[in-house]
């Protein structure tokens, strides 16, 4: 019998939108304008023939009928994408890796072209969007920064990074006899701890200092730091092609080791996977730490 179902894209657009509470951020995940993500909400609402959201000026709430629906277009989803998941990986033989995207631009691309070169049958797609992950959603890798010791996951430590202050040549050199209380730190706020255990493991103070910058990648804090804009607190092996170059400069004393590494992490239930185990071969034959 055939089945009454809405536009598909009618419902991504909602499960976005009732997620961030937010067209406009739901527009920026989907790509779209939020022009096109208003008008998809309206068609699934006459489609239903019921509001989905109450629109204020304070922005959006779901009705009641949205928050049922909600959580049941979200499962759905899903399931769709898992399914599709399956069956890309095990009949296209499409591997979907997350990683964040200075280690995604820095450390993994220089090294696909050579597993693409050994496994020429299976496509790679790199996704660099997602901080939160779901295996459930398409992934079948994520590289991750973290401490280990996940539950449910499959995880191995590939890189264990050294933390070093870093900044422009000029600046350095106006910064070698001065302490890191009388610089302008950079702060990059995903890894928002790091001054603060360099501090501890160096035995040096922080202070209050002068007013600094925040961003919330590593690639546009370096970026800051090589146009003399403050010290960045730098990640080795991430800024090895900045120091060798001389964009970025070294400070205060030898890299210490950082708490935290990267791992290439999978679901317990896909580790037999066969893309997924010629991924993990490949990169444990292959050292990222390594050029």
């Amino acid at each position: 019998m055939r089945q009454r179902l809405p536009p598909l894209n009618s419902l991504r657009v909602f499960e976005a939108a009732a997620r961030l509470l937010s067209f406009k951020n739901a527009a920026e995940e989907l790509l779209l304008t939020p022009s096109a993500v208003s008008h998809g909400i309206q068609a699934l609402e006459q489609w239903l023939g019921t509001p989905l959201f109450v629109r204020g000026t304070r922005g959006i709430v779901l009705t009641e009928a949205g928050s049922a629906y909600y959580p049941k277009v979200q499962a759905a989803l899903a399931m769709l994408a898992a399914a599709s998941g399956e069956l890309l990986v095990h009949h296209g033989r499409r591997l979907t890796v997350s990683a964040a995207p200075t280690f995604a631009s820095r450390l993994l691309m220089p090294r696909l072209a050579g597993f693409r070169e050994a496994h020429p049958g299976i496509d790679v797609l790199v996704d660099t969007t997602r901080e939160r992950i779901d295996f459930a959603d398409g992934i079948d890798l994520a590289i991750r920064m973290g401490r280990g010791g996940w539950q449910g996951v499959v995880a191995e430590e590939l890189l264990r990074e050294t933390l070093v202050p870093v900044a422009s040549p000029e600046l350095a050199a106006r910064l070698a006899d001065r302490e890191p209380s009388d610089a302008p730190l950079i702060h990059i706020t995903s890894v928002a701890e790091d001054w603060a255990e360099w501090a501890r493991k160096t035995g040096r103070a922080l202070g209050d200092g002068p007013a600094g910058l925040s961003f919330d990648t590593l690639l546009l804090g370096y970026d800051a730091a090589s146009r003399g804009l403050g010290v960045a607190l730098g990640r080795l092996p991430l800024i090895d092609a900045e120091l060798a170059a001389g964009t970025l400069v070294a400070l205060w004393g030898p890299p210490v080791p950082a708490n935290t590494g990267y791992w290439l992490v999978s679901a317990e239930n896909r580790a037999g996977d066969p893309a997924i185990q010629a991924f993990r071969a490949w990169m444990a034959a292959h050292p990222v730490g390594l050029a």
